[in-house]
C-alpha cells in the first residue's frame, strides 16, 4: 500500500478547496551544525532565529529587515553561465561538475519565509522553461530538512519572487513558491511511503519513505508545476500548476542548502535537461 500525504500551503490559497491532511513533521537524528554547540570550532556564530528547529531551539522566519548581498561568480559551469551564494551564507558554498554531474556544496538557514541562502547555478532564460535533474545525497546521515532545489527566479536577492521544487533530505519534495518579494513562501508538500514495495523497514507492515529520484519544473506561461519521477518511470505532473507572474529574463537553474547557517553539506545533481520550452521534461 502507498500513501501519499499532501500538507497543503503554509499560507492559505484564496478560493482552494484542496483537503488539508495532517502529517507529522519528521524525526531528525542529532547531526553537528544544529546549534552553535554543535558546529566545528572556529564556525562563525549565526543570528539565534537561523538554526534549525530542535527539542531546545525553534527556528522562526528572519527579522523583515534582515538581508545580505548575493555572491555572484559569472563563470560558466556545465549548462549554465554562472553561480552565487544567494542570501550571503556565512560559509561560501562552491561547485564542480564533471562528468555530467554538479556537485553542489552549500551551508545555508534555509529557502524559505522572506528570504534564501543557497548556492545556485543559473542561466538567464526568457519564456517557457523545462528542467530536471537526478538528485542525491552522498552523506546519508546528513540533516533530513536539507534540499536540493530546481528554481526559476525574478533575481538574485535573497527576498526574489520565485518558483522552485525541492528534494528533501528526509524524503520529502514540493513545489513552492513567492509570490512577490519579500512575501513569505507557500507551498505544496508530498510524503510518500510504501508497505512492502520498497527496501528497509523492520518488517512488511513499516512504512518506509520514498525518496524519489529525479524531479522537474516547468513554467508554461505563468503556469508553474512540479514533475516526477518516483522510481524510474517517465516524469508526470504532481498535483496542480500554481499560477505566478515573473518577468523575463528569469535566473532559471539548480542549487543546494544544508539548512545549517554555518555548515556546508552537498547533493549531486546528474542528467539536467534545460530547455527552453514547454512540455521537455523528461
Amino acid at each position: 500500500m502507498r500513501t501519499t500525504i499532501a500538507r497543503a500551503a503554509r499560507l492559505a490559497i484564496a478560493g482552494s478547496a484542496l483537503a488539508t491532511l495532517a502529517a507529522a513533521e519528521p524525526e531528525y537524528a542529532p547531526v553537528r551544525g544544529v546549534s552553535p554547540e554543535t558546529s566545528a570550532p572556529g564556525a562563525p556564530r549565526a543570528p539565534d532565529w537561523a538554526y534549525p528547529g530542535s527539542p531546545t531551539h525553534q527556528q522562526v522566519a528572519p527579522p523583515p529587515d534582515f538581508h545580505r548581498a548575493p555572491r555572484i561568480d559569472r563563470s560558466p559551469i556545465g549548462l549554465f553561465e554562472g553561480r552565487a551564494d544567494v542570501g550571503g551564507a556565512l560559509v561560501p558554498g562552491h561547485a564542480t561538475y564533471r562528468d555530467g554531474r554538479y556537485t553542489i556544496t552549500s551551508a545555508g538557514y534555509n529557502v524559505w519565509y522572506t528570504r534564501d541562502e543557497f548556492h545556485y547555478l543559473w542561466k538567464r532564460m526568457s519564456g517557457d522553461v523545462s528542467l530536471a535533474a537526478d538528485i542525491a545525497y552522498p552523506d546519508p546521515a546528513g540533516f533530513g530538512d536539507r534540499k536540493a532545489v530546481l528554481v526559476i527566479r525574478q533575481s538574485l536577492d535573497d527576498d526574489s519572487p520565485e518558483a522552485l521544487v525541492a528534494l528533501h533530505g528526509g524524503g520529502m519534495f514540493h513545489l513552492a513558491w513567492r509570490p512577490a518579494k519579500g512575501a513569505r513562501i507557500q507551498d505544496m508538500e508530498y510524503r510518500v511511503g510504501s508497505r512492502g514495495a520498497l527496501p528497509g523497514g523492520d518488517s512488511p507492515d513499516a512504512l518506509v519513505d520514498l525518496h524519489p529520484g529525479r524531479l522537474g519544473i516547468e513554467k508554461k506561461g505563468d503556469l508553474f508545476s512540479l514533475w516526477v519521477s518516483e522510481r524510474g518511470e517517465p516524469m508526470h505532473q504532481y498535483g496542480a500548476p500554481v499560477r505566478l507572474s515573473l518577468k523575463g529574463p528569469l535566473y532559471v537553474g539548480i542549487g543546494f542548502v544544508s539548512h545549517l547557517p554555518t555548515t556546508a553539506d552537498t547533493a549531486i545533481l546528474s542528467n539536467v535537461l534545460l530547455a527552453n520550452a514547454a512540455g521537455r521534461v523528461r
